[in-house]
């Protein structure tokens, strides 16, 4: 099997609290760890009541301090939030910390609702345009120092000067990033868990298309999947209840911290809401360890990935470790 990782949310849930969801990240991190996963990527979202991660390059540090060989990335940082320079200096800390385990994501969406957006943009001088790969070119020259002679950055050098920027990976979720992430010669990550785009289909056009850069000969491709796994395929569907319940409530506004299992079985869902589920489940993968890898399996081979990322958004704490340990066992992991 390929290379299994995380992406980590820290997921806030009902009857909880943010701070709650940020310790489990971290003890979620070590046990990744000692499972023999491969990286560890924590993400970047902004006034989601069921999310408590917005500061990827914070929560790094932390993951990464209390890590001894587990990769630890941004899945990602929303490269419309942030000027450039702030980016390359804070990954360049890090990996100045932690050299050869530090991973840069970049995202192109804000990780947020337009308001929010607004707010962490408006004294950068926004656009209604698209401005990603003017940034992204903005922190490839900074990095590189390449700005021309009589440029007002010329002389800038983002610090610590000595440390090179840590491996970017480009994030997206539609054909777009996958054909930008070939031209640009980036390893890639594809959003399978929220896309609506065909991730064969996207990962086919990231290889195809794919341009060789100085950071990467060849190209490599990072499949994203949402999985809940547990012991039975009963228990599995009852644990991801709640991310039938949270996709509705999404889909209809309203942005909660995750509800229990109990709560979802007592909702009143509508034909329209179960439409949606059924929808929303055909990108999920629910069940125990064999199941999960039967379904899953087909799709490693029809997109060619080289790594497999994993999220599970669900309730209990435990259960989503439990459903991290057997994905381990699922995929062959070395225990550390």
């Amino acid at each position: 099997m390929v290379p299994l990782s995380i992406l980590d949310l820290s997921p806030v849930v009902t009857g909880s609290t943010g701070a709650a969801a940020l310790r489990n990240t971290l003890d979620l991190a070590r046990f990744a760890e000692g499972l023999g996963f491969t990286r560890y990527w924590v993400a970047e979202h902004h006034n989601l009541p069921s999310i408590a991660s917005a500061a990827p390059d914070l929560m790094m540090g932390q993951i990464a301090a209390i890590t001894k060989n587990i990769r630890v990335g941004s899945g990602g940082v929303m490269l419309p939030n942030h000027a450039p320079l702030m980016v390359a200096e804070r990954f360049k800390l890090l990996e100045g910390l932690y050299p050869g385990r530090i991973d840069l994501g970049l995202g192109r969406a804000p990780g947020t609702d337009p308001a929010t957006s607004y707010a962490l943009r408006r004294r950068q001088g926004i656009s209604e345009d698209d401005d990603f790969l003017e940034r992204f070119q903005e922190l490839m020259l900074i990095e590189s120092r390449a700005f021309p002679e009589g440029h007002p950055f010329h002389k800038i050098r983002a610090m610590p000067a000595d440390v090179p920027l840590p491996p970017i990976y480009l994030l997206g979720s539609s054909d777009y990033s996958a054909q930008l992430s070939a031209q640009i010669g980036a390893a890639f990550a594809f959003a399978h868990h929220f896309a609506n785009f065909d991730a064969v289909e996207a990962m086919g056009l990231y290889r195809d298309n794919f341009r060789p850069s100085p950071a990467h000969a060849t190209p490599y491709a990072i499949l994203t999947v949402h999985i809940v796994c547990a012991d039975s395929d009963e228990e599995a569907e009852r644990l991801a209840s709640t991310v039938d319940l949270n996709f509705v409530r999404r889909a209809k506004g309203e942005y909660l911290p995750l509800a229990s299992p109990e709560e979802a079985a007592a909702y009143d869902y509508s034909p329209i809401d179960r439409a949606r589920m059924a929808q929303n489940r055909a990108r999920l993968f629910v069940g125990s360890r064999q199941s999960v890898t039967a379904r899953l399996e087909p799709l490693i081979e029809a997109t060619r990935a080289d790594e497999v990322m994993v999220t599970t958004m669900i309730h209990s704490h435990d259960a989503r470790k439990h459903s991290y340990e057997l994905l381990a066992q699922a995929f062959g992991l070395r225990k550390n």
